[in-house]
């Protein structure tokens, strides 16, 4: 695929509203390469500049520190590769406005399950591709034609 440099700020807006759609990543702390694992971002609106997860104390993302979270959206025309801080969130109503029935289920103790740990991720440097391949491209692609020009999109290194 070709990509263009795109306009950051275009496709800074585009993979926000990727990770609303689909706020799946896999997360890994950056000196221990077999912690990563998929992780479910918790995602603020108002927040452009981290992102929460829920994990357990005994979890290896408990050791924290610097991570990189690597992102595909639902239609497979964003990704991501993005890094940041792992920190504990221990501002109580952060945590209450992401508490949800799908984190219950893993800590059925509720907020106050001590096991629980709720970390932030304040985000740093981005990679960003996006690109549409269009009706016409992906019809190409499904018969083996050639489709390197048919991409409409662009990539950006970026501060998220």
């Amino acid at each position: 695929m070709k990509y263009d440099q795109g306009n950051p700020e275009e496709l800074r807006e585009k993979f926000w509203k990727a990770m609303s759609s689909s706020p799946y990543v896999m997360l890994q702390l950056d000196n221990d390469p077999d912690s990563a694992a998929p992780m479910t971002a918790q995602l603020d609106k108002d927040a452009n500049s981290a992102i929460w997860f829920f994990t357990s104390r005994d979890n290896r993302f408990a050791k924290m520190g610097g991570a990189t979270a690597t992102f595909s959206s639902k239609g497979h025309d964003v990704f991501a590769r993005f890094h940041g801080m792992l920190v504990e969130e221990t501002d109580r109503a952060v945590l209450e406005k992401h508490w949800n029935n799908f984190v219950e289920a893993w800590f059925p103790g509720g907020p106050d399950s001590p096991n629980l740990l709720f970390m932030r991720m304040n985000l740093g440097d981005a990679s960003i591709w996006a690109g549409e391949m269009g009706l016409i491209g992906t019809a190409k692609m499904a018969l083996g034609m050639d489709v390197t020009n048919d991409v409409k999109g662009g990539y950006t290194d970026t501060q998220l």
